[in-house]
């Protein structure tokens, strides 16, 4: 029974809860509310925490306030969605305690104060705290060990007395949250935590786990990542370098000028400072010269460099097979502005003909992602880096991607972000309408918000199981139509799901309609549903996009 925590226990507490998350996130994304196929809890909150545990096994250093600190850093810059943001706010504040400690061993009662410093940090993160979500998980299971303090000796036994708590929070959440009960499930970022809690219990009682190999899934890419001509892709700058150094005098340190150096040897820049610590993420043809430039500052933590042109050989030659993700990333750059500019605009967006349709209205920096996949908090400062402008709007077009979003704001120091809080394609896409580069920044935002706070917007998916919600029954396979965080009609032929949601949606009222139709939808159908809508009220304009995307059959704006 351990009564100090130290570094290195800390570390395998935290490696085996992430794990465990990893190994069981498949189960945290069927606690999703909503019977859609984008249930993606579970795999935002295991990939927030392996690019916390990636900076943390980088780590030599056996002091608990060292490994947290790492933790903390890397949880933030790789958190997605709002679950993971919140996770990697606990963190951040377990470390703020634990940064106090004098050595580098935690106490009992100092490992307790952290988990409280975790919870308010947590609850300081999100604008309007709601019960029954895993800020009550943390909350309740730090609140119950100060309770017991008294009677918690060891390390073990507050993790013990913490995740008993944590999981009668966890099946109380559905009293709390209204939209739990209604669809039958305990919240699921609360569920994806306790997996993080048992995971460290294990570790803390000397069982280590092992990643359990993957079933292999096909996943589904957007239509034309093999039509991109990847095989002549030239890549201008070859070797990704990756580095982070510790700061010899903080006061020393040119952040401005050394961005300015390394935006001239390459692309793809990513430069965040914290504290004493700087990240850098380059792509340049000289590798050597960049990591000597800040090892000029300070002394080198880590770093890494890959030859792209070697791994995009390799893509190449596996087209015609499975392609990931990862790859395609990297194929994907967008080119950095070498001169400033008054505004840059960042949407997140999935769906080729989405993408070029945001494009088309100005945005000069998309990152893929959205309803299927929450990029990062990482992604987001590159695409600031990138933009290179005075003041930057980020548009994330998804509710469980605003929080990721805003963490830029204090991470990219020297540029003016704002993050419109736009929770759909639509809202994006319709705020861009107005949106004027020659006027002041407040100017366009608050007609940008004007114009999302008064539109509608709807979706039309296919249900993954059986349930009931609003007074819907609904079947698993039905087409499914949701109105904000509703869901209005569920129907086994897609016409006439489309049929009725839009006449749920559109009324006398309404101007204009705009519809994003995806890769399933043909010509001849979205001709239809385009005759339909003018049949609603024959006065509308119509926009009628291929917007090529997954999932979503139709994306719908009204104005």
């Amino acid at each position: 029974m351990a009564n100090t925590l130290s570094g290195s226990l800390f570390k395998k507490m935290v490696t085996n809860g992430a794990i465990n998350l990893k190994n069981n996130h498949q189960e945290i994304n069927h606690l999703n509310v909503f019977p859609v196929p984008d249930g993606d809890t579970g795999t935002n909150m295991q990939m927030t925490m392996m690019a916390g545990i990636k900076e943390v096994n980088n780590l030599n250093s056996k002091s608990i306030v060292d490994v947290s600190k790492i933790l903390s850093r890397g949880l933030l810059m790789g958190a997605r969605g709002n679950s993971g943001v919140i996770l990697s706010q606990f963190f951040r504040g377990v470390y703020s305690e634990i940064a106090k400690i004098k050595n580098g061993s935690a106490t009992v009662d100092e490992f307790i104060t952290a988990l409280v410093g975790g919870y308010q940090m947590a609850y300081r993160a999100v604008m309007t705290p709601v019960e029954g979500t895993i800020l009550t998980v943390v909350r309740e299971a730090a609140e119950q060990v100060l309770r017991e303090r008294k009677n918690l000796r060891s390390i073990e036994d507050v993790l013990q007395c913490y995740l008993t708590q944590a999981k009668v929070s966890l099946d109380r959440t559905p009293d709390l949250l209204p939209v739990l009960k209604q669809a039958g499930v305990v919240d699921s970022g609360g569920a994806g935590f306790i997996k993080i809690i048992e995971g460290m219990l294990l570790a803390a009682q000397g069982q280590l786990l092992a990643l359990e190999q993957e079933q292999v899934v096909e996943h589904h890419h957007e239509e034309g990542f093999q039509g991109r001509n990847i095989e002549n892709v030239d890549i201008q700058f070859g070797y990704c370098t990756e580095f982070i150094v510790k700061l010899h005098n903080q006061e020393d340190f040119d952040q401005d000028n050394l961005r300015n150096i390394l935006l001239s040897m390459g692309d793809s820049l990513v430069l965040v400072q914290d504290e004493e610590l700087v990240k850098v993420h380059v792509h340049t043809n000289q590798p050597g010269v960049a990591i000597t430039l800040g090892q000029k500052y300070g002394d080198l933590q880590t770093m890494k460099v890959e030859n792209m042109r070697i791994q995009h050989e390799g893509v190449v030659q596996s087209l015609g097979h499975d392609h990931n993700h990862e790859a395609e990333e990297k194929l994907d750059f967008q080119p950095v502005k070498k001169e400033k500019t008054t505004y840059g605009v960042i949407a997140v967006c999935f769906g080729d003909g989405i993408k070029q349709a945001f494009k088309e209205l100005g945005v000069d920096y998309i990152i893929d992602g959205g309803q299927t996949m929450n990029p990062p908090t990482e992604e987001f400062v590159k695409a600031v880096e990138a933009v290179n402008a005075e003041n930057v709007i980020i548009l994330p077009n998804n509710s469980n991607v605003i929080l990721s979003a805003e963490q830029t704001v204090n991470l990219c120091e020297g540029t003016n972000v704002r993050v419109l809080k736009t929770k759909s394609i639509g809202q994006g896409y319709a705020s861009l309408m107005v949106f004027d580069s020659t006027r002041e920044l407040d100017d366009n935002l608050e007609s940008m918000s004007e114009i999302i706070s008064n539109m509608k917007t709807a979706e039309l998916t296919y249900a993954v199981r059986d349930t009931e919600m609003n007074g819907v029954k609904i079947k698993n396979g039905d087409f499914i139509g949701i109105q904000g965080k509703n869901i209005l009609v569920s129907l086994p032929d897609r016409i006439s799901a489309i049929k009725e949601l839009l006449a749920k949606t559109i009324d006398e009222n309404s101007e204009i309609v705009t519809v994003f139709f995806g890769k399933d939808v043909s010509e001849n159908e979205a001709k239809l549903v385009k005759g339909y809508i003018q049949e609603l009220n024959e006065d509308l304009e119509i926009e009628m996009i291929n917007g090529k995307q997954d999932i979503y059959a139709y994306i719908i704006a009204v104005e």
